[in-house]
């Protein structure tokens, strides 16, 4: 089945749960479906969803016989021990033969060439594709088609359309998620369920109130989105250059799909036979009286604000699909000594030779907190490439005046989360100027791909959990990478035991835990020059940084402290040790920098270190370490 609209190919995507209800979808007007395996794949919360072996290779013969295309979802983040599961998985899939696979983690791809497994790859949006320069990076890898990142207009998708002959995807009805695509990491440090695993337990859908000062709102959902609606939009999505129109609703009962894919096939039958006198309204109250959440157009057609928030029965707490609570407020677990214990008895099962000694490097959101670095002679210093506001971007002055007194430091210039195509313009501007730096933090694959020719190190956004995504990103460039602050203790022995030189760990302070294109500032008086803070059903203030392109980070409200196993996990590997303190006043930053430098110096003085730490009333964490 193919439909084509003035030679362009248009693609209605469908998403099938289970066996059962791919049987009654495959005879609608679908064009493809996506499903995935009982393990291995993004959508893993109900027991009775998804396929078995023998499902798969049913579903995707069924599939050819309807003239209809199969994709499976391979689309989760591996750790070491599943490597071997997924090599398993991917030898089936060859014998299956899907017209594609939807993935996320890169460790795919290798894998499918180490065993001959001749399957197209289309990336995840999970892989929060959002500029050139990545699809560019894809495209060498032979990626065939990228789902766009869920901020990309469709202004942006025509460009990338234009630029490129790359395939395109794009979302056109069902959940949304308030953060970028795989920028959320709060669940999996709180729960160990990851949304990045398929696991999600969505704390953006509790209630919170928001703070600034002295001022409270009354309790609302200020990150609960309304679900995406392109319903009207059939011809500008054709116009953006999206080949297939993708519905989200993996975990969608049948009658709801059933509903959705007709009212979708036939507004697109209908726009391709008479465009002249298209009704973009035809089923839009059908659609509207039936929907889940209320419904918006997302950042299709740019940024929505306040618009997408959404309050239709997010006080019930519940997944629609099943009745199940995601989660409640939670408190962020404190460090004891009980779980200290067991840590460090299972570091020291996993020791290993090491001979590297122990480096400190800092991320730093002013040219004063870099010269405190320098003072006090940290190893790496890493210029934030999203500064929290009031603060300003680092200049070219302040980076020169930085790197003359420098000394045996190293100085990198890091780059933003989301880095959009104008930025790697003023990057490669200003490099080819002569800004002298020592390396360039990578935050996501365009930007190891675009400036492989320098001293790269790749920051925690790639999310890499595995030793065989770590091995790619080193052959694309990478010189070390940064363990996902989502990884557990043993998927961080692991990856320290295999790939500890080149590894990087958080041990203090808080990565970006949600990052997020909508401004939760909007619901303040942006003239304030203080943070603003979510707080929860339980009572706990989450700290919303702004940074100096717009975007909202939302931080752990206690710090990780890894200070009572820093000894074991260098003796696990562990060589490069930062600490995430950008967003702290002078005096705590200097302090936390200087008890680091100390403790990486005597291990021994590290127990001592952190009863000091502890006195001063500061609340810690070890995140997804202490699960």
């Amino acid at each position: 089945m193919s439909r084509y609209f003035n030679n362009k190919e248009i693609e209605l995507l469908a998403p099938a749960g289970n066996f059962e209800i791919f049987k009654g979808i495959i005879n609608l007007g679908c064009d493809a479906v996506y499903f995935g395996g009982k393990n291995l794949n993004m959508r893993l919360h109900r027991k009775n969803y998804n396929f078995s072996d023998e499902e798969l290779f049913e579903a995707v013969k069924m599939a050819h016989e309807h003239g209809k295309k199969a994709y499976i979802t391979v689309n989760n983040m591996y750790n070491n021990e599943e490597l071997d599961q997924l090599k398993e998985f991917l030898l089936l899939l060859g014998k299956i033969n899907p017209d594609a696979l939807i993935v996320q983690d890169l460790s795919v791809i290798p894998l499918l060439k180490d065993f001959n497994v001749n399957i197209p790859v289309h990336s995840s949006v999970m892989m929060n594709t959002h500029n050139l320069n990545s699809i560019y990076a894809l495209k060498e890898l032979g990626v065939t088609r990228v789902v766009l990142s869920r901020e990309a207009s469709l202004n942006y998708s025509k460009y990338l359309s234009a630029k490129t002959d790359m395939e395109l995807e794009y979302f056109i009805h069902g959940d949304m998620c308030v953060a970028h695509g795989s920028q959320c990491i709060y669940s999996g440090m709180l729960f160990g369920q990851s949304s990045n695993r398929g696991r999600c337990l969505k704390p953006c859908r509790w209630g919170y109130q928001v703070k600034q000062e002295d001022k409270e709102s009354e309790p609302h959902f200020p990150l609960a989105v309304k679900d995406m609606f392109m319903y009207e939009y059939i011809p500008e999505l054709i116009d953006g250059g999206i080949t297939s129109f993708k519905i989200e609703g993996r975990m969608r009962d049948l009658d709801y799909l059933t509903m959705i894919i007709n009212a979708y096939s036939d507004a697109i039958d209908r726009y391709i036979d008479d465009p002249l006198s298209y009704d973009r309204t035809k089923d839009s109250s059908l659609l509207y009286e039936n929907r889940k959440r209320d419904v918006s157009t997302a950042y299709a057609f740019g940024k929505p604000g306040l618009s997408n928030i959404n309050s239709r029965y997010e006080g019930t707490g519940t997944l629609y699909s099943s009745g199940k609570v995601f989660s409640t407020a939670t408190e962020e677990r404190e460090i004891t000594n009980e779980k200290l214990q067991k840590i460090n008895s299972q570091l020291k099962e996993h020791r290993i030779n090491q001979t590297e000694p122990p480096r400190l490097s800092v991320k730093v959101n002013t040219i004063k907190q870099a010269k405190i670095c320098l003072d006090l002679k940290v190893d790496d210093i890493y210029l934030s490439g999203d500064v929290f506001l009031n603060d300003k971007p680092f200049t070219k002055e302040e980076i020169n005046e930085l790197m003359k007194i420098k000394g045996d430091t190293n100085i990198y210039l890091s780059m933003p989360h989301m880095t959009f195509d104008s930025q790697f313009d003023e990057y490669a501007h200003i490099l080819e100027k002569g800004l002298q730096v020592d390396g360039l933090l990578a935050t996501n694959i365009g930007g190891v791909w675009a400036f492989k020719d320098y001293n790269l190190i790749g920051d925690y956004p790639l999310n890499i959990l595995n030793k065989k995504a770590a091995s790619l990103y080193g052959e694309l460039g990478l010189k070390r990478y940064t363990i996902s602050p989502e990884a557990n203790l043993s998927e961080t022995i692991s990856l320290l035991n295999t790939t500890g030189a080149g590894a990087e760990l958080i041990v203090h302070g808080s990565p970006t835990v949600m990052y997020m294109e909508h401004d939760l500032y909007d619901n303040v008086d942006q003239k304030k020059d203080s943070i603003l803070y979510l707080k929860d059903e339980a009572g706990f203030d989450h700290p919303i940084f702004k940074d100096c392109h717009g975007r909202n980070h939302m931080l752990l409200y206690k710090n990780i402290c890894c200070l009572p196993i820093l000894k074991g996990l260098h003796e696990a590997g562990l060589s490069h040790f930062r600490l995430e303190i950008a967003h702290l006043k002078e005096e705590e930053f200097t302090k936390i920098v200087t008890v680091y430098k100390k403790a990486l110096k005597d291990f021994n003085a590290c127990e001592a270190l952190y009863e000091e730490l502890k006195q001063e009333g500061i609340g810690f964490t070890l995140a997804a370490l202490g699960l």
